[in-house]
């Protein structure tokens, strides 16, 4: 973890368990990233980070990228391409609350996870914008979610 530090690397504690997670806060020195990880209080899925996870990772001045899938936005994790697009949108808005709107951003996973029908594929990312617009998001906000978040923690990160 110090060589990634040192090196300038970003270490993505999204497919980590969470022992693994605690192992890589204790030892960085860089923002927590989840690139594509969702609330474990939404969606019970070990995948998805638990509030004192999300807590670390805001204080570390990191950032956790919404995963569009919907294993992981359904809280009864069933593989369902009918999940509404509102599944996603209470992910962002209870990460955003929870911890800042300057540590969340999009992590759609958009590589052949299922995601819902409604979304489809990056077409899709302006029906999720204006979910998210209809959920009360202004402008700023969407700028930081979409990429002002990404490339301060990539810049706090690189060497």
């Amino acid at each position: 973890m110090r060589a990634c530090n040192r090196l300038g690397i970003l270490v993505d504690v999204s497919h980590i368990n969470e022992r693994g997670f605690w192992d890589i806060a204790a030892l960085t020195e860089a923002p927590l990233v989840a690139t594509h990880s969702n609330a474990h209080a939404l969606t019970p899925s070990p995948r998805n980070l638990t509030d004192r996870q999300l807590d670390a990772i805001k204080e570390s001045d990191g950032i956790v990228g919404v995963n569009f899938y919907v294993g992981f936005v359904r809280a009864d994790g069933r593989q369902e391409a009918d999940t509404p697009i509102s599944r996603i949108v209470e992910h962002f808005c209870y990460l955003v609350e929870r911890v800042g709107v300057e540590h969340v951003g999009f992590g759609a996973d958009l590589d052949g996870a299922l995601i819902p029908s409604e979304v489809g594929d990056v077409a899709g990312l302006p029906r999720v914008v204006d979910a998210l617009r209809g959920a009360g998001f202004d402008a700023a906000a969407l700028q930081k979610l979409g990429h002002e978040n990404w490339l301060r923690v990539l810049e706090a990160t690189w060497k």
